[in-house]
């Protein structure tokens, strides 16, 4: 699938009319933003792209290609990183959670469409999987996943049914843990694994952590005038991100009193900004 970035318009709003010499773009990805921002902004010296999947730079570097000059590739967590950017920035985006080209790879196990190994790492370097959680997390730890990340009212019933399968066989793939968990999962508008496959992926990347520690960092990085916008796709992200701002108003002005979401077109064209919303704010 084609990758479209969500809310660009409103993205690209958010930083109209701001002199940006230095920007940060913490989820690189297919560089749909990137290369809105840097078309939108030529007096942009330097846009730092961050992701800590290395296929995003294999995607976006022929995309960012007439900007290879102002460009610099970094690999890694936007958490991290942008605490060792030099100076101050101008802009700051994050466009939290998978991405549509995550998704569509589904040897990644982030879909619960098909089947694939249980994997869920943004990073393919990294220890954790969704493997390891199903397979060796207790039922309590399980089900506090669960209800936490995934916000799934019967975390205890799933928990349950995980622990009672893999006692029996160890649970390998995707299409392998739908099948346990949806006859006593949530059953509603959302297809049953949706919220269990959005914990899992969560924990395993440590989304919210990451996504604290980012803003964090990132307001603490901006000029003054400088501006931070963030996309989020659930309550979880949306509730960190308003609760921050709102806890650093000696150094931001928040831009955005209520999220923005997609327009009615947008989510015509693209299903998956459905539930994207978009905050900002400005430093002091």
């Amino acid at each position: 699938m084609k990758h479209v970035p969500v809310l660009m318009r409103e993205v690209l709003e958010v930083f109209a009319g701001k002199k940006l010499r230095t920007f940060f773009d913490g989820t690189l990805g297919a560089a749909g933003h990137a290369n809105a921002i840097l078309q939108a902004h030529p007096e942009i010296e330097k846009y730092i792209g961050c992701d800590r999947d290395p296929r995003a730079h294999e995607l976006s570097s022929g995309v960012l290609a007439p900007w290879k000059e102002k460009v610099k590739f970094v690999r890694g967590s936007y958490a991290e990183m942008i605490r060792l950017v030099d100076g101050c920035i101008d802009g700051f985006l994050i466009d939290v959670g998978v991405s549509s080209m995550q998704l569509d790879e589904r040897e990644r196990g982030f879909s619960f469409m098909g089947d694939a190994p249980l994997d869920m790492r943004m990073d393919p370097e990294g220890k954790l999987t969704a493997e390891i959680i199903v397979n060796r997390y207790s039922e309590a730890d399980l089900a506090k996943i669960f209800y936490e990340y995934g916000e799934e009212r019967r975390s205890r019933q799933v928990a349950k049914a995980i622990v009672e399968a893999r006692r029996k066989k160890r649970i390998r793939t995707t299409a392998e843990l739908v099948h346990i968990i949806k006859p006593v999962a949530t059953k509603g508008r959302l297809h049953p694994a949706t919220l269990v496959f959005q914990a899992l992926r969560i924990a395993v990347n440590d989304e919210l952590g990451q996504l604290e520690k980012g803003i964090d960092g990132a307001i603490e990085k901006l000029c003054p005038g400088g501006r931070i916008a963030v996309i989020s796709f659930h309550s979880l992200e949306d509730r960190i991100v308003k609760n921050h701002f709102r806890d650093a108003k000696d150094k931001v002005k928040v831009l955005t009193k209520k999220p923005i979401g997609p327009s009615a077109e947008e989510i015509r064209e693209n299903p998956r900004s459905r539930s994207s919303k978009l905050r900002a704010a400005e430093a002091l």
